[in-house]
């Protein structure tokens, strides 16, 4: 956007590794060189860099540049800015100098900078900067990758109203049989460049791709300072028991983890990385979170599911259980999401604009289901396998992620 590009501004793009931050850096680089003098344009990818020090003699070089050119204001791209030790220190120095201040500065980097705490060191010095986290493509976005002729054609959920919800799946409904098919293969690839290109090209997932994504998985933890035998141990338990309701007393129990306090420093920074989603309950008649009840935990995308898997030694969970992980990450991408239980559950609740509407995944043929209205819940929308229903509501689910745009 044009407001994006308005000086000074200091930008962070960040998100898992491998999803698509260098290559949106360059897509902007060539929409600005249309417009703009080249040498305005400052791109350097910091992954070889040692320290801050090493950083700051590449920022100098261009200011050199900048200054022989006679070039008022600039855009500086840098790329991958979390690889240099203490890297936030030159670009502070140089913020306070004033180095920038006609510049727009674009700084990409891993969720470690976030988790971290590293961009909350800029107080006062963003000028109208933002931050932009970029994650794995939804399945609405791999659909527009695969046949973008299918999204046009279908629209977009505005909401989560029950009529809006059913026309719009209902209309959707002669694209159910392709939609299905894509599906199928987004529970394999997830929403990573590489899986989706290893899996369409080739109809699997190549073994260097799972290497690739777990390496940079491994080197977030190490970066972090985190124990990578305790976290293996977490995101095993997470595996295992997902999609039922966990604590982290319980967690720490059954997985010979020293204390529930360990559980939760490693879930916290998992949950950060965005490797995992943990939804709380939520008290139906107030329509707030309940923190001291039990979890449900997320691993966010399809793909993670099979490396992670893959990483602790353990079995890759069913699709029902990957379904359900897959609508309470794009959900949560929107919307505050929670789950409530009694002797029934909801297994998502979602607030939207003071409403809350559950949601229901049973990934099956032949659904039954019944009329839950608890609370403020007003209704529930079930996501089927294949299944249509009119009331109580019942849609594809294949269909309505298709519908819903999390962007």
């Amino acid at each position: 956007e044009k407001d994006n590009l308005e000086s000074f501004s200091l930008h962070f793009i960040f998100g898992p590794r491998q999803v698509g931050k260098t290559t949106l850096l360059k897509l902007l680089i060539r929409k600005l060189l249309e417009t703009e003098n080249p040498k305005s344009i400052f791109y350097f990818k910091c992954d070889e860099l040692a320290d801050f020090k090493e950083l700051d003699e590449v920022i100098r070089e261009y200011l050199k540049i900048k200054k022989v050119e006679g070039i008022e204001g600039s855009y500086i791209f840098l790329d991958e800015i979390t690889f240099p030790r203490e890297w936030f220190r030159a670009i502070k120095w140089h913020i306070d100098m004033g180095s920038f201040k006609n510049d727009v500065l674009y700084l990409t980097g891993s969720l470690s900078m976030f988790v971290k705490g590293e961009i909350e060191t800029f107080p006062g010095r963003r000028g109208k900067g933002k931050d932009f986290i970029m994650y794995p493509l939804s399945f609405r976005e791999f659909v527009q990758v695969v046949d973008d002729n299918i999204t046009k054609s279908i629209g977009e959920l505005e909401s989560l109203d029950r009529y809006e919800v059913r026309d719009k799946c209902f209309k959707a409904r002669p694209w159910l049989n392709r939609l299905e098919e894509l599906f199928e293969l987004y529970l394999n690839s997830g929403g990573f460049p590489l899986s989706i290109r290893s899996i369409l090209e080739s109809g699997k997932i190549n073994k260097d791709v799972v290497n690739t994504y777990l390496s940079w998985i491994r080197g977030d933890i190490v970066r972090l300072k985190r124990n990578e035998s305790l976290t293996k141990r977490v995101v095993k338990a997470i595996i295992e028991k997902s999609p039922t309701t966990i604590s982290y007393h319980n967690i720490a129990r059954e997985f010979e983890i020293k204390s529930h306090r360990t559980v939760f420093q490693h879930v916290d920074m998992l949950e950060k990385l965005f490797l995992i989603k943990v939804l709380h309950y939520i008290d139906p008649n107030e329509g707030i979170e309940v923190f001291y009840k039990q979890k449900k935990i997320h691993i966010t995308d399809p793909f993670l599911y099979s490396i992670l898997s893959y990483w602790c030694l353990t079995k890759k969970p069913d699709d029902p259980v990957i379904v359900e992980s897959v609508v309470a990450s794009h959900m949560a991408r929107k919307y505050d999401i929670g789950y409530w239980k009694n002797s029934k559950e909801i297994d998502i609740v979602a607030l939207e604009n003071r409403n809350l509407i559950g949601i229901e995944i049973k990934y099956k043929k032949r659904v039954k289901t019944s009329r839950v209205r608890i609370g403020k819940i007003e209704y529930t929308i079930t996501l089927s396998k294949d299944q249509f229903n009119d009331e109580p509501l019942i849609v594809p689910v294949s269909i309505f992620l298709a519908l819903l745009n999390t962007s």
